[in-house]
């Protein structure tokens, strides 16, 4: 299989503390993912990518009890958004309870993202969810033409 030599990618990668907030998470992520060609003409995408990431940080920081890598990385069709964290178990979303304040995160990225999945690796675990943009739109054909 022959790799296409014009496919271009770029990432940025940033830890994460647990003393960090989830707002310099977010701040960092818009700041990076506002530089992308498609980023204004699709700010729904953006507003689900910056929850995402919310929910993601929230869970390496609250349930892993772990600072956060977070990783984004864009392929020319996707938004890749990694979450790394120290802890070896695995999320399993859950049924929320109606009174509870949390516990809806999976739900949320499931619903948001295009695709996401979990990946063990040597030091605990990969969270990545992915987001398309859509295709920019086509200028129509002059009348005529």
């Amino acid at each position: 299989m022959t790799k296409d030599s014009t496919l271009r990618a770029v990432g940025w990668a940033r830890s994460l503390p647990l003393n960090s907030t989830v707002k310099d998470a977010r701040d960092w992520t818009r700041e990076h993912v506002e530089t992308l060609t498609w980023a204004q003409r699709a700010p729904d995408v953006m507003d689900a990518v910056l929850l995402t990431v919310s929910e993601l940080v929230t869970n390496a920081h609250v349930h892993a009890r772990s600072s956060a890598q977070l990783i984004l990385t864009w392929d020319e069709e996707c938004l890749h958004v990694t979450v790394h964290d120290s802890s070896f178990a695995m999320p399993e979303p859950r049924e929320p309870d109606d009174g509870a304040l949390g516990g809806r995160g999976l739900l949320l990225i499931d619903a948001l993202a295009d695709e996401w999945h979990v990946r063990p690796c040597p030091r605990g675990k990969n969270v990545t969810a992915c987001f398309q943009p859509p295709a920019p739109a086509l200028e129509p054909e002059p009348a005529g033409a």
